[in-house]
């Protein structure tokens, strides 16, 4: 740990002093409630008139009274408060919050793609099939795979999709008795919980120094049966920022046991064009769309996670399956007999997967590397300025050892001065930034992602203001105990906000 020392003045010490705590509070929508005053105008009625029965109209609904300017003004004020990819540097580590091209809007707001109805005749929504089969044979070469499967809603979909399908292989195949899952200990949440979902049983893989532990997975093999196994479940690179170069042995161990390998490709932002899941021996992986290809986070909405399978699991994919005709037209293809069925509704999240396409067609192959080389350069670059004041376990460039996308630090010399990690996220709200991922995958870590779209500016600015954090908490640690002090909300309970939620306004 080195002591961090004044030296020449930074970006954010040059930079004006933050207003974000000086924009006045925002009354409630129903606090600005005029009676009479309208938002919205309403086209003429053009139906007959029906009186509902007064037993099903219900009390009426205090709903707030405003005009369209003010309504306007009231909601642009609010969203100028938020945290977002477009206003803020959001290094959320494993989420990869890149930014989104406005390109991409443009693509999926086209009439032809927005106005289509899911029920249209196959021959009317030839440009929309023709643009999602080439959006699935793109994904079928990214990934190195024989097919890819368009349907899943967001990545933990996917995850339940694959393992579907693999279950359903073999099943097929006199092997229904293979329902054991291993996942890494530091994998995401998500795959558990997917396995779990599909009445799988999952068993922990050790990770030593952020790598899979070979010999706990050829251990757990034999202790369980190599008979009972289906599959093995990675992250690669993984949660620590690592690309685990042993991924072609794990493929090795689990396709010596009969079983397969499921990558999960939440991390594919570091990879793309570099080298593909199915030349390192992966059998089923999904992507995230939104962190991989720009598309917007789901945010419980719409979402996609694609999955690309290997030739033996293609034909067990949902249905239906978007495919070309010898005479080059598109149709959805229905008759799979050996499909686990649908798991979306239509035939997935349309909107998404277009500026899926629209990213991936302007970056072209050479782009997709470039998106590659770009965040691991960055992750890279603010890891080597960062690594002496803020400890970093699995980065050690004088070994040999470099981060992939995103790195992970540990702290711990700043802790023991007083502060927890919670002050330090805080702090960070004061200078615009947003915390990182924090506690994952280890206790008391920091996880962060620049992605490759953020400029080098930003990045500096970056270590900036962890250095400058870093200063404050060796010559005054109790000060951050009330950050953050400059935004327009202080340090909320966050323990009484999950307990006792105020979900209501009530006068």
């Amino acid at each position: 740990m080195t002591t961090v020392t004044q030296a020449e003045p930074t970006m954010i010490e040059s930079m004006p002093a933050q207003s974000r705590g000086a924009r006045p509070v925002e009354p409630l929508i129903f606090e600005k409630s005029v009676p009479g005053q309208r938002g919205v105008d309403l086209p003429p009625l053009d139906v007959p008139k029906a009186e509902l029965p007064a037993d099903l109209i219900g009390a009426p609904v205090n709903l707030p009274s405003i005009g369209q300017h003010d309504l306007m003004a009231h909601y642009t004020h609010l969203s100028d408060r938020n945290f977002s990819v477009d206003g803020n540097f959001y290094p959320l580590g494993s989420c990869t919050m890149k930014h989104n091209p406005r390109i991409n809007e443009w693509a999926a707001s086209l009439p032809g793609f927005a106005q289509l109805h899911p029920l249209q005749d196959d021959d009317t929504i030839q440009g929309v099939l023709r643009l999602l089969y080439e959006t699935r044979t793109f994904l079928q070469e990214i990934a190195g795979l024989h097919e890819v499967s368009l349907q899943p809603a967001a990545g933990a979909h996917g995850e339940y999709t694959a393992l579907k399908c693999i279950c359903a292989y073999f099943k097929d195949h006199g092997q229904a008795q293979r329902r054991l899952v291993f996942a890494t200990d530091n994998a995401h949440g998500t795959n558990p919980a997917s396995c779990t979902m599909c009445g799988a049983d999952v068993v922990a893989v050790k990770s030593v120094d952020g790598w899979t532990d070979l010999d706990d997975l050829k251990r757990l093999i034999d202790e369980r049966g190599a008979e009972n196994v289906a599959a093995f479940m990675i992250t690669n690179p993984n949660t620590a920022g690592l690309f685990d170069s042993n991924i072609a042995r794990i493929a090795d161990i689990l396709h010596e046991a009969g079983a397969m390998l499921y990558m999960d490709g939440a991390n594919m932002n570091a990879i793309l064009g570099k080298t593909r899941p199915g030349d390192f021996g992966v059998d089923a992986m999904h992507y995230n769309t939104h962190k991989t290809f720009s598309t917007p986070h789901g945010c419980g909405g719409p979402g996609a996670g694609p999955i690309a399978v290997n030739e033996k699991l293609a034909s067990y994919l949902p249905v239906p399956q978007v495919m070309m005709a010898a005479d080059g037209s598109f149709h959805l293809d229905c008759d799979r007999p050996k499909s686990i069925g649908k798991v979306r509704g239509f035939i997935g999240q349309v909107g998404v997967l277009i500026r899926c396409w629209a990213y991936i067609s302007a970056c072209g192959g050479e782009g997709l590397r470039n998106v590659a080389e770009k965040s691991v350069l960055n992750a890279n670059y603010l890891a080597a300025r960062l690594r002496d004041v803020y400890e970093m376990p699995f980065f050690a460039p004088e070994k040999g050892r470099f981060c992939a996308h995103e790195f992970v630090t540990v702290p711990k010399s700043l802790l023991e001065k007083g502060v927890t990690l919670i002050d330090i996220a805080k702090r960070m709200i004061d200078y615009d930034v947003h915390p990182p991922t924090m506690h994952w995958p280890v206790h008391d870590c920091l996880m962060v992602e620049p992605t490759e779209t953020e400029s080098k500016r930003t990045l500096d600015r970056f270590v900036d203001v962890m250095l400058q954090i870093a200063r404050q908490i060796e010559s005054d640690p109790e000060s951050l105990h009330e950050a953050p002090t400059e935004s327009v909300i202080r340090r909320a309970d966050e323990v009484a906000a999950a307990r006792k939620p105020v979900l209501v306004w009530e006068e």
